[in-house]
Order: C-alpha cells, then structure tokens, then sequence
C-alpha cells in the first residue's frame, strides 16, 4: 500500500468518507451490479462495507477518477465451495417464489439473516440451491467513478 504522505491531497486513503458509483460485470459485458443508475455508494475506507481487495483498488484514487480493473473473483468473495450447493425441501421452499433454475432466492437463516441462493434444478420434492456469491471462482470488472472524498483530519498529537 502507498504511503498516505505520498499521495495527492484529496486522495483516498485509510478513513477516508467516500461516494461513489460502482459496477461489477462479468467479462462478457453482462453487468451483475452497478449503481450507475441509482443512489451512490456512501462509505468509510477501513469499515468493511467494501471487501478488502475492492478498497485497495480505490486506495489512492480522487475526485472525477473513473477507473475499471479485472478482478478475481475468489480474492473478494472466496473460492466456489461445493458444500454451499444445498437441497432444500420444496415444502420448506418460499411460498410463490419460482424454483425454475437460475432463479436468484431469498432465504432467512434459523440466526435470521438473509441469504441469497440461485436455483440449479427442481426434482419433485426438491430444490438444489447454491449459496455460493454468484461472482465466486470467475474474474469480473470492477468499475468505478469517485463523486466525494472526505479525508480524515490529520493526528497532530506529536506536534
């Protein structure tokens, strides 16, 4: 990582309050997310609400930057795990949610989180689903545009 005395002033660094427009797609030009064409995502470098990877990438970055990078998608959301493909009862299924596969479904967890799968097939009784993050095991373009960069004052304790 760069030395935050070496960078620009403005720049975004460990702390700094960002928003931006962000987009992931698939190499193929499929676009998976982006907020491009809805509200910015507001953020504080350091606070988890991007994975580590994806903040390096903005790391350094200012004002009016619009920059896109290839990425791996087991270095931000980890390999494919075949033990995340689980068969869920149909009955424990959500009602008047389709189990035509490739259908992306919303499940709440015994904790009470909410869970994302994409069904794979539906045989009688049965759905087979996969938890894994759909971006997991395939590289992906990661596409952003800096709007605001609000750095952290500086610690002057030593002064």
């Amino acid at each position: 990582m760069t030395d935050p005395d070496q960078l620009p002033a403005g720049a975004i660094t460990h702390g700094s309050r960002v928003e931006m427009h962000y987009a992931m797609s698939l190499p193929d030009g499929t676009e998976v997310v982006s907020t491009f064409d809805e509200q910015p995502l507001q953020f504080t470098v350091g606070d988890g609400t991007l994975a580590r990877p994806l903040e390096l990438a903005v790391y350094g970055l200012s004002v009016g930057a619009d920059q896109s990078l290839l990425v791996s998608g087991d270095d931000v959301f980890g390999p494919r795990d075949a033990a995340k493909i689980q068969p869920i009862p149909l009955s424990e299924f959500p009602e008047g949610v389709s189990a035509e596969p490739e259908t992306l479904v919303g499940f709440v967890t015994p904790a009470g989180d909410e869970i994302a799968g994409v069904v794979l097939e539906c045989n009688g009784d049965s759905v087979r689903v996969d938890f894994n993050h759909p971006l997991s095991g395939r590289e992906f373009h990661f596409r952003v545009k800096i709007l605001q960069v609000q750095n952290p004052l500086p610690d002057n304790r030593d002064n």
